[in-house]
């Protein structure tokens, strides 16, 4: 046997450049995204709600001479309330481990990332509960034929859905949430392959992306859902799954939200709480000195509140599940 060995020459240490955390990248998530936000400066409130039939009847009538006009009016519903409640989680960072940490380490940025994640898989179940499931919207719908078969017509079912909330609402719908299974079935759908196919100039092969899928079903933007999570309890064997199931919603979302602005949904951010952000999330360090730690400690404020029903057409598991 060869002296030294090669344990007498080199020592395992931890390496400086590279370190292995799961965060999911913060493009994954899409409760920020779909519908608008709306910073608050109080927890609780009141908003306005115009009764759309009124706007949309036709009273205008031919005046005589010397005759009024013809008049009505709307009606106005104050009751509506958001209530933002606070959603809270902390990481400790014990001295003895702040102390013996090996210098790849960065226990504060860690407990920081690590915050922010639970906090923005928090954000994004609650999305999930509020907007993304059956008895919701106006209209639930499963297609006689799910999205992952040739002979269903994923195409026409949206356009369908387009229509419908245009005929009820006098708005055409803008977005479109799909399942990350979803968007990767359609993907190789036939009606979209063949149509990037024929459409193809370039040398390059055809590609339905989601500009090109968003195109395809004229409608503004496609949004895709990849975020997921870990159901196991701590210290269990783990079981991620996808937060948004295999379904599909097409809704409008105000881009521009304002008075008198009609949309599906809003988020409303509480930012009256102190050191907030205008998404309603603050991030502490404090010291908890009975535990000889220092607490990172993340608080997000925020209503997700469904506005317009009758603005939303949700599809419920249009594909085949995973096995």
């Amino acid at each position: 046997m060869p002296q030294p060995v090669a344990g007498d020459v080199h020592v395992n240490t931890p390496l400086t450049n590279i370190s292995i955390a799961f965060m999911q990248d913060a493009t994954n998530f899409v409760a920020a995204k779909v519908f608008p936000n709306i910073p608050v400066t109080k927890q609780s409130d009141r908003y306005y709600v115009y009764d759309r039939g009124d706007f949309n009847r036709d009273e205008m009538e031919e005046r005589a001479p010397g005759t009024e006009s013809a008049g009505s009016g709307y009606d106005l519903d104050n009751t509506p309330t958001y209530y933002a409640p606070v959603y809270s989680f902390h990481k400790d960072i014990d001295d003895q481990i702040r102390a013996n940490a090996d210098s790849v380490l960065a226990p504060d940025r860690e407990a920081t990332n690590f915050v922010t994640m639970k906090g923005m898989i928090k954000r994004e179940k609650l999305w999930a509960t509020k907007y993304f499931k059956a008895t919701v919207w106006d209209t639930d719908d499963t297609p006689s034929n799910l999205w992952d078969t040739a002979s269903s017509t994923p195409i026409e079912d949206v356009r369908l859905a387009k229509r419908t909330v245009l005929r009820s609402t006098g708005f055409e719908p803008n977005t479109l949430v799909l399942g990350k299974k979803v968007f990767d079935d359609l993907q190789d759908h036939p009606d979209f392959v063949d149509r990037v196919k024929y459409g193809q100039t370039g040398p390059n092969p055809a590609m339905v992306t989601l500009m090109i899928m968003a195109q395809i079903f004229e409608i503004d933007r496609v949004l895709v859902m990849k975020a997921i999570e870990n159901t196991a309890a701590k210290n269990a064997t783990a079981s991620h799954s996808f937060i948004g199931g295999d379904h599909a919603l097409v809704v409008y979302s105000a881009p521009n939200p304002g008075i008198m602005t009609p949309t599906g949904g809003y988020t409303f951010s509480w930012t009256g709480f102190l050191g907030a952000s205008p998404d309603g999330a603050r991030i502490k360090r404090f010291r908890m000195e009975h535990l000889s730690s220092d607490r990172v400690e993340i608080d997000m404020s925020f209503d997700q509140k469904l506005v317009a029903s009758e603005m939303g057409y949700f599809f419920e598991q249009v594909v085949t599940a995973d096995s």
